[in-house]
């Protein structure tokens, strides 16, 4: 079974400063929902760039990230691209067209569509991106949650196998979180995410990466990871409530069940 990432010992340093990434390793499963995590500087950004090719490593002495077995190098860009759909921190670097539709068609058109085919994409991608508003509007007129619909639109209008999203609820107001939410849970593809927001990763994720100073220093099951109090201090992090009032609500059910199992005897 081949990953849909492999990341091996990737390391990156930015001309004339240190090192960015320090020999990281992981690999993510088709249909896995990964969240990074990490305090500031921990090299997050620059991780998820290098998922789809947009800093190329210098120089590329191996293949240091494959998608499904493909080398993320330059010859296979176009490839990689059409696999990895980016969704960037601020969503003014996605959207430049004068208005939605032409923001969410311009991925489709590189693609070579035009025409109904294009439109029919444009519609079925705002529609699984929840915008539902008018598609003559101009993006950067639109709220923070409306914009981070229609850049999404524009990475799902592409049709891409793996979503990465970098800080995706950065200018979301709670009910922009709950829906984002909702969307990615509902969209069947593999997701990389970095955030600060790790309630959000907790409802979202199943496992976990933690990044510190480019080093890639735990990973493991979600809940396990959130639940480890000295790692996550550790490393600037704090361990969210939700997953406080999660323990506690297992506990009650085990201590439950385990309550009317003596019933019953």
């Amino acid at each position: 079974m081949t990953a849909a990432i492999r990341v091996t010992q990737l390391s990156y340093a930015f001309p004339g400063g240190g090192r960015v990434l320090d020999e990281v390793s992981f690999d993510i499963a088709e249909g896995e929902r990964v969240g990074i995590i990490g305090p500031n500087g921990a090299g997050k950004s620059t991780l998820l760039m290098h998922l789809n090719g947009l800093l190329p490593e210098v120089p590329a002495t191996r293949p240091a990230v494959e998608v499904f077995g493909v080398p993320v190098a330059a010859a296979q860009m176009a490839a990689v691209r059409k696999r990895v759909g980016f969704l960037f921190q601020d969503t003014d670097n996605q959207l430049f067209c004068p208005t939605v539709f032409e923001d969410v068609a311009f991925g489709p058109r590189q693609l070579g569509f035009e025409g109904e085919p294009l439109r029919e994409r444009v519609r079925q991608a705002l529609a699984r991106a929840g915008y539902a508003g008018d598609t003559a509007h101009a993006p950067h007129k639109l709220s923070g949650g409306e914009k981070r619909r229609v850049a999404l639109a524009g990475v799902l209008a592409c049709e891409p196998d793996v979503l990465v999203l970098d800080e995706p609820t950065g200018d979301l107001d709670p009910r922009g979180r709950r829906d984002l939410l909702a969307l990615l849970q509902a969209l069947p593809l593999t997701q990389v995410l970095a955030s600060h927001d790790l309630e959000f990763i907790f409802k979202l994720c199943t496992r976990v990466l933690v990044l510190d100073k480019g080093r890639l220093v735990a990973e493991g099951d979600m809940k396990t990871i959130l639940a480890d109090e000295a790692l996550m201090l550790e490393h600037g992090l704090e361990t969210p409530h939700i997953v406080h009032h999660y323990h506690l609500a297992e506990d009650r059910l085990q201590a439950h069940l385990a309550e009317n199992h003596h019933h019953h005897h």
